[in-house]
Order: structure tokens, then sequence, then C-alpha cells
């Protein structure tokens, strides 16, 4: 990874909206969980949860370019990114349950070129008029070099993730 993509996820993990932890980091995973309180219904957020095109970063695509990013949001459904002659399948809905919670699984970007398998969970809950947003993300696996100095850029990607879904469901756009 370069040094110059490493500086601006810190930089992102500092000043981004959400909280972010990377929970536990070792040579064969980690676990990142990142928080935040969106002044939105929880099925305002759910509806733009379940569109990634409309939240999710061009900068974090195959493509460069989140229009091109999907969600079957239905158990067995797929997060997909269409590419020219082809495609991207980013993970799996294997748990759903509108408007609180859902789980897909799969290995996000470079992540997939690795001997390993993760976990998003997104759980909503109401907070009187705003709701409650948790993201967790696991993934584990055998990797040369291991996973754990992976964990910090994982976290700040997603902090960055979660802090536009913050604002496409708040302000009805991502920054």
């Amino acid at each position: 990874m370069s040094r110059t993509l490493l500086l601006a996820l810190a930089a992102c993990a500092v000043s981004c909206a959400a909280a972010a932890e990377v929970v536990d980091s070792q040579p064969d995973g980690f676990t990142i969980k990142e928080t935040a309180t969106i002044a939105a219904s929880p099925a305002k957020v759910w509806a733009t949860l379940i569109r990634p095109s409309a939240w999710w970063s061009s900068d974090h695509t195959y493509s460069h370019d989140a229009r091109k990013l999907s969600l079957d949001a239905r158990a067995g459904g797929a997060w997909l990114e269409t590419l020219p002659g082809g495609g991207v399948r980013h993970m799996e809905v294997v748990y759903i349950n509108p408007p609180s919670a859902l789980r897909l699984e799969g290995a996000l970007g470079p992540l997939q070129a690795m001997d390993g398998s993760g976990h998003m969970t997104v759980t909503l809950k109401p907070r009187g008029e705003a709701t409650d947003v948790t993201l967790t993300y696991d993934f584990g696996g055998h990797t040369p070099g291991g996973l754990k100095p992976m964990a910090p850029a994982v976290d700040g990607v997603l902090a960055e993730q979660l802090t536009r879904l913050k604002a496409a469901a708040e302000k009805g756009s991502a920054p």
C-alpha cells in the first residue's frame, strides 16, 4: 500500500464523524467496529444503506464509479459492481432483517485476492428521532506476512464509508 494512501486513510480515521476502532488484530485476522448516530429514522437509514451507490466512495471501487454498485437486498442476494465486460461480486447477503440488521459475507477490495473470509454486520437501532448504527467487519485467514498490518487501513476505509452513509441519509448525498 502506498505511503500516500496510508496517510490519507490515517487522516480520515482521525477526522471522520464516525467512531472507529480496531477491536482485535492478530496475524490471522482482525475485527473492526464503527459506530455513528445518524439524524434520520431507521427506515430512512435502511433505505440508504441498501443503495451502496448512494454512499460508498468511488475511490474504493474497482471501476472508480460508485454508481456501478448495487445490492440485491434479500438473503442470497449480492453486492455487485459492474465493469466493462465483467463485474465484481463484493459480498453476499447472509442475514437481513429490515430495518434493523444486514449481514454480508465476503472480502472487501484487495482482501478478495487473499485466502480468507470476511463478514460485515450493520445494525440499526432507533434513538429518538435518530438511529444508532454499528458496523462490524471481521476478516480472517492465511495471508503471507499476516493480516495484522492491514487492520488500520481497513478501519480507515470503513470509517470513511460510515461517515458517507451518515451524510447520505441525513442530507441526501455523500460528501
